[in-house]
Formats: C-alpha cells, sequence, structure tokens
C-alpha cells in the first residue's frame, strides 16, 4: 500500500488554528458552545481548536468525549451529558470518510435540542455514504471509493495525514 502524505504537522497546524477562527466567527452572539470530540484524536484536535477558539469566543466553551466502534457505531458512549439548551453543539472529528460515524456520533444529541449542531473535521473525502455535509473542514479532498485517508498521531499529537 502507498501512502500519499496530504497534510504536515505545521499544515494541521494552521488548518485547526483557520477552523477555529470559523467557528468563532460563524457562532458571533452565541452563549455556549460544547465541543463534543470523537476518540481518538477528534480530542486531540480539540485542545488546539478550544484553545484558539477561546481567543475570540466571549460565551463559554465546554468539551466532551464521544467513543464509538467506528467500524459498528451503534453504542455511543459521552464522558458527559452537557445541558445542551440553547447551546451551539460542536462534532469535532479528524476524517470524514463515509460519514457514517459523524452521522452515529449525533444520535445521543438529538433528543436534547441544542441551538444549532456544527460538524467540523480536518479532512474531508468528497465520496461519502451517509448524507452528512461537514459545516468546518480544513482540508477537502476528492478521493476514489477505494481510497481512504488516516490521520498520524505521535506523542499526542497530529503529526500527519496521508491517503492510501
Amino acid at each position: 500500500m502507498t501512502k500519499t502524505y496530504i497534510l504536515n504537522k505545521e499544515q494541521i497546524a494552521l488548518k485547526l488554528q483557520r477552523m477555529a477562527l470559523e467557528i468563532a466567527e460563524q457562532n458571533m452572539g452565541e452563549q455556549r458552545i460544547v465541543i463534543a470530540s470523537i476518540l481518538p484524536n477528534g480530542a486531540i484536535m480539540s485542545k488546539t481548536v478550544k484553545e484558539v477558539l477561546a481567543k475570540y469566543f466571549e460565551g463559554t466553551i465546554e468539551e466532551i468525549t464521544v467513543d464509538l466502534d467506528k467500524r459498528h457505531p451503534s453504542e455511543v458512549q459521552l464522558s458527559s451529558k452537557p445541558d445542551l439548551n440553547s447551546a451551539v453543539l460542536l462534532l469535532l472529528d479528524d476524517v470524514a470518510n463515509s460519514g457514517k460515524t459523524l452521522t452515529y456520533a449525533l444520535k445521543p444529541f438529538l433528543n436534547q435540542h441544542p441551538h444549532k449542531i456544527q460538524t467540523a473535521v480536518l479532512v474531508a473525502r468528497t465520496h461519502r455514504k451517509f448524507p452528512i455535509q461537514p459545516d468546518i473542514i480544513g482540508f477537502s479532498l476528492a478521493t476514489t471509493i477505494q481510497e481512504y485517508i488516516d490521520v498520524e498521531v505521535e506523542n499526542g499529537e497530529l503529526v500527519g495525514a496521508w491517503m492510501a
């Protein structure tokens, strides 16, 4: 299998900063954002996104994690169950491959009536099998159905993204 690197560590950092600025811009005037990051890589991304977002967003920012088996995501576990009334829910993940993970990760939040739901991903493929379109995308890439995207982690940091 041949790997083609599409983002390095520095590019990822810049993409995450830009994504955080977009989130702040799109949520001006909102009171609360709850970042629900999908484990494992969404939680790593959340650190940077929250840090940059806190500089520009005047409301409160809360973080929770979403844990699910990405291959068979029928059971979704949340680190806590925040009150989402009048809050913006931001679902954060590293890659939108088929859209399946994002779709299932939304399930536990749908009965809570958030004010707004947004999805953000570092890398989005254009070949999705589920009808979900991320609102905020760091890097969009056209792929074939056979190709996939993976994000590399070393020592708790995102260090690269590649396509195979």
